[in-house]
């Protein structure tokens, strides 16, 4: 699989680690070089230094042969934008945006965009413990 994760903060960072030792193409964009500083030294994949809602970076970092978009930023908005550049310009296939306004998930699912609360998973976690 080749994967394109918009970010390289905690989440993103161990996301594309773990990727990249399945043995998965992955590209992390982060608009701070010193980000990609959370990637171990053997992480064997791209990074790019942009916005990934700019569609050139996009297209540096290889968006046209991508399988999977994932926007992992602290930015609900960009998130959703860059996810949506992704799917419907670039036509990537799998396309997942992470959200931190609960809220926004009905929202950004009726986009046709892949929506994951952290928030969210986490209370259907401990709802799910609780009722065991």
């Amino acid at each position: 699989m080749n994967a394109v994760i918009m970010g390289c903060g905690r989440v993103a960072s161990e996301l594309a680690t773990l990727l990249d030792q399945e043995g998965h193409d992955v590209t992390v964009i982060d608009t701070e070089l010193s980000q990609f500083e959370r990637l171990p030294q053997s992480f064997g994949g791209t990074t790019v230094v942009g916005d990934a809602t700019d569609e050139e970076v996009l297209r540096k970092a290889g968006l046209m042969s991508a399988d999977a978009f994932i926007a992992l930023t602290r930015d609900d908005d960009r998130n959703a934008m860059a996810a949506q550049i992704a799917k419907h310009i670039f036509g990537v296939r799998k396309v997942i945006c992470r959200i931190y306004d609960p809220p926004r998930e009905q929202f950004y699912k009726a986009l046709g965009l892949e929506a994951i609360s952290p928030i969210m998973v986490f209370a259907r976690l401990v709802k799910g413990r609780l009722e065991e």
